[in-house]
């Protein structure tokens, strides 16, 4: 009897910190004054121009987020996550108390250094959970995780809709009740519980002899308890790191794979342009006069259709080994016309729809990309590959926006750069497109000789061996 409670508790173990996890990423998104952030900036309270938002403020968190991806990545494993979360926490605080009673250009450029000290700090969020609870829980914690996200950034959104639309709140106090919102986030990362170790150290660690290093314990002679020094610790960790890195590079021999990836990269990269500057694209659109914003509902209205068109990928009984890549192809065709109607349309509300088009389709292909990707890869390894796979797309962000926005030759309008966002999804499109109707029509061929369908894969007709089970 005493067993079976024993061990029934260790299968609810995951369910408290799982419980405030969700909390936390509900109330970290619980953001109602984002939708609405270029307006405030704008308006009387801060008076900058929309070329200052678009030229000297924004690209800071591109700048800030690439160099900060690498070292968060392994702070994050060393300190063991909660401080990581603790940290992304009291970095959103600061952020809005810095938009909210800050004054001058200097303070909102600081508070998106903040910002991105937020952002390069989801991988604490999105991997602190592997660290405490069982991997036979891993899929049911991943999802709760994400819809935890996911349902507050929508629930913000539209609150910041009603209160603009019907009780006429001001900006200011939707910044108000945003840091509201984010000190409760802070207050509930607290009750995270500690992990004792971190992924990467436990790659260097083989048995129990191996989990113990004399040299870098610390035993006092009342209590003999043994602490790791900080010393071992790095060196694990780096040591830890080098040895998965080598491993994930066996996956990138994959094209199949590497194609995927690629896609991921130059996704997100295109999204986060696309997203980060779309406030502004709705403020030239919208109708002179008193025009009544829907930033907000349109944010809500995005994301949950997004959310309902990725929980239809995961249902379409595909092989995505095969039509994955045209399926990537086919669909980026369908964001680059969205973007193009977007760019080029007076009228706000076929705009606002594209948008929501856009970012649908989006949310779909990441979907299945991360699922594709995902699929062939240990827990150690998911985190370095997306955690690469993201420094890319952020390093190609930042060029893209060195280029477009801060190229002072070029000195592009907001509406020329959105052309030019639709033409870098427009080269994806085709690229994709291109390799994927190559994939199917070898596949046909290769049918046509008498092999199954359902065993076919780009891996096997280029030949090339596929993401291996490390």
């Amino acid at each position: 009897m005493a067993w079976w409670n024993r061990r029934q508790a260790e299968d609810q173990a995951w369910v408290y910190p799982t419980a405030v996890l969700c909390l936390y990423g509900f109330l970290s998104m619980m953001r109602p004054a984002e939708p609405f952030l270029v307006p405030f900036l704008t308006g009387p309270g801060k008076n900058l121009t929309v070329q200052e938002v678009s030229r000297e403020i924004y690209p800071i968190w591109v700048y800030s987020n690439l160099f900060l991806l690498i070292p968060m990545f392994l702070l994050t494993d060393l300190f063991r996550y909660k401080p990581i979360v603790v940290l992304q926490a009291l970095a959103y605080v600061t952020c809005w108390l810095l938009f909210s009673f800050g004054s001058g250009l200097l303070s909102v450029q600081l508070s998106l250094f903040a910002y991105s000290v937020a952002s390069a700090g989801d991988v604490g969020y999105f991997t602190y959970i592997y660290s405490v609870v069982g991997q036979e829980h891993y899929q049911r914690v991943t999802s709760y995780a994400r819809a935890a996200v996911l349902f507050g950034y929508a629930t913000a959104s539209l609150l910041s809709q009603l209160l603009v639309s019907i009780w006429t709140t001001s900006l200011f106090t939707l910044n108000i009740i945003t840091i509201t919102f984010l000190c409760a986030a802070l207050l509930s990362s607290f009750f995270l519980p500690m992990p004792q170790r971190g992924v990467l150290s436990r790659e260097t660690r083989s048995g129990t002899q191996a989990s113990i290093d004399l040299s870098s314990v610390d035993v006092d002679d009342d209590t003999r308890v043994a602490f790791p020094s900080w010393q071992k610790r790095f060196q694990r960790t780096f040591k830890g790191l080098g040895q998965v890195l080598r491993e994930c590079m066996e996956h990138y021999s994959s094209v199949a794979f590497l194609f995927f990836c690629i896609w991921f990269a130059m996704g997100k990269c295109g999204f986060y342009q696309v997203t980060g500057y779309v406030q502004i694209l709705w403020k030239l659109k919208q109708p002179s006069g008193n025009f009544t914003a829907y930033n907000g509902g349109v944010d809500a209205v995005a994301t949950l259709s997004g959310a309902a068109a990725s929980i239809a990928m995961g249902h379409l009984p595909l092989n995505w080994s095969l039509w994955g890549e045209l399926t990537l192809g086919l669909f980026s065709a369908l964001g680059t016309a969205s973007l193009y109607l977007m760019d080029l349309t007076g009228n706000i509300w076929v705009c606002y729809a594209c948008y929501v088009l856009f970012k649908s389709v989006y949310m779909q292909l990441i979907t299945m990309c991360t699922f594709q990707v995902a699929k062939g890869l240990s827990k150690e390894h998911y985190a370095l590959v997306f955690g690469i796979n993201t420094f890319v797309a952020m390093a190609l962000q930042t060029l893209l926006t060195a280029v477009v926005l801060n190229t002072k030759g070029l000195q592009l309008s907001v509406i020329t750069q959105y052309f030019i966002y639709a033409t870098y999804f427009g080269v994806i499109a085709v690229i994709f497109l291109v390799r994927g109707v190559y994939c199917v029509c070898l596949a046909k061929s290769s049918q046509n000789g008498g092999v199954n369908q359902d065993d076919l894969t780009p891996e096997s007709l280029s030949g090339i061996p596929g993401t291996s089970q490390i």
